[in-house]
């Protein structure tokens, strides 16, 4: 996957930073972007030492002008552009009684207005270099079942998988292959947080939440950041050039489809 690039949001941490090195590893050329300049930075910095090529941007997803911003960045500095990965996203709990206006703006606006920003201007790039390339959006499990006390996280991953399916079919003619990927408990500093909060709002010990929702993977094991990260490469590479629509269950096995 030489002489190709992407872009990859959230990238500063977690599934996104691992995410962004394998990519790196695979060959492409990546813009590392995140909100948090400095995380983004060190990422980049892993690539480069590595023997890869990247450039560190920061990005705040819900504001559209500087995803769009990005991209032609990444495209300019690069030379090219194959291939976005829309993973920002956040996941506070979400208890029914206490949702509130602010909650749900804010939740929809990283996880699902992030990701049509970042799709809107990954086909402007195909579209300025004449060609078509791969949108990879992240949806999760609990974007195919509802999850306990993550009702509005679960909705805007609900929203994910139905805008991939509908952006696979209105961009097929351009040669633009949309699909999701849905990971299950991943080892990450937003799975800590949300373990934090549900143990914290059961009055247990942190770990609580985790050991509650692990009895549920098949594997018996929590997923590590890389697992993800090797099934967004086969995404983003040629084997999978012939699938589009589709939000790929990677959780161990806690849903079956």
């Amino acid at each position: 996957m030489s002489n190709r690039v992407a872009l990859v949001t959230g990238a500063g941490q977690g599934i996104g930073r691992a995410i962004a090195l394998r990519l790196a590893r695979d060959g492409l050329a990546v813009a590392v972007a995140d909100r948090n300049a400095a995380t983004a930075q060190e990422v980049a910095g892993e690539i480069d030492r590595a023997g890869g090529t990247a450039i560190a941007l920061a990005v705040d997803v819900t504001r559209r002008e500087q995803v769009f911003a990005a991209v032609d960045q990444a495209r300019q500095r690069l030379g090219g552009f194959d291939v976005i990965v829309n993973n920002a996203g956040i996941a506070p709990t979400t208890l029914i009684e206490e949702i509130t206006e602010e909650v749900v703006d804010r939740i929809l606006d990283v996880n699902l207005k992030g990701v049509i920003w970042g799709t809107q201007a990954a086909v402007a790039a195909f579209k300025a270099l004449g060609h078509g390339g791969k949108v990879i959006n992240a949806a999760s499990q609990a974007g195919h079942v509802g999850n306990p006390e993550l009702a509005v996280y679960c909705a805007s991953k609900f929203a994910v998988r139905g805008f991939t399916q509908t952006a696979a079919r209105d961009l097929a003619p351009l040669g633009i292959t949309v699909n999701a990927y849905c990971p299950g408990i991943v080892k990450t500093p937003m799975w800590f947080e949300i373990d934090r909060q549900i143990s914290e709002a059961a009055g247990k010990p942190p770990g609580h939440g985790t050991a509650e929702f692990a009895k549920r993977i098949t594997l018996g094991r929590l997923s590590e950041p890389e697992d993800v990260a090797g099934l967004v490469s086969w995404l983003a590479g040629p084997d999978s050039d012939y699938m589009t629509g589709q939000a790929v269950l990677i959780d161990g096995g806690m849903v079956f489809v």
